[in-house]
C-alpha cells in the first residue's frame, strides 16, 4: 500500500477529512504506536508501511517501550492533536484498521501480541 492509498483508507475507515489534520493524525498514532513496541517490532511494522511514514513509527524505537492501556495511549494521542480522547478514537480507530489493512497477517499478529487486549477493538 502506497502513502496516497494508506490516506485514502484512513479516511474512508472515518479519519480526518481535512488532508493536514488527516497526516498529522496518522503520524501520531503511528508514533504513539511506535513508543509503545518492544525490540525489533517498530522496524518490523515500518518494513510494511509507505516510507513516508516509516520514521513516525521507528523515532522512538531504541528508548523504553511505554507499557500504557488503551486509555492512556487515547489520552496521549488526543493530547498531542489537541482535541479530547473520544474524539480521537475514531481516529485512531482508522489508523490502525488500515495499518492491519496494509500490513502482513503475521506482521499484525506479532503488533498485537504486543498491546494489551483493550488495544483489539482499534484495529477492526
Amino acid at each position: 500500500m502506497d502513502a496516497g492509498a494508506f490516506r485514502a483508507s484512513v479516511k474512508e475507515l472515518g479519519g480526518p477529512d481535512n488532508p493536514e489534520q488527516l497526516t498529522k493524525t496518522i503520524e501520531t498514532v503511528l508514533e504513539n504506536l511506535g513508543k509503545r513496541l518492544q525490540g525489533g517490532e517498530p522496524h518490523d511494522l515500518a518494513a510494511q508501511l509507505p516510507e513516508e511514514f516509516k520514521p513516525a513509527v521507528t523515532a522512538q524505537a531504541d528508548a523504553q517501550p511505554i507499557n500504557d492501556d488503551v486509555d492512556e495511549f487515547l489520552r496521549r494521542v488526543a493530547d498531542q492533536l489537541g482535541t479530547n480522547p473520544e474524539q480521537v478514537r475514531p481516529h485512531v480507530s482508522a489508523v490502525l484498521g488500515t495499518v492491519s489493512r496494509a500490513i502482513s497477517q503475521g506482521e499484525l499478529n506479532d503488533l498485537r501480541q504486543q498491546l494489551p487486549a483493550g488495544f483489539g477493538p482499534l484495529f477492526d
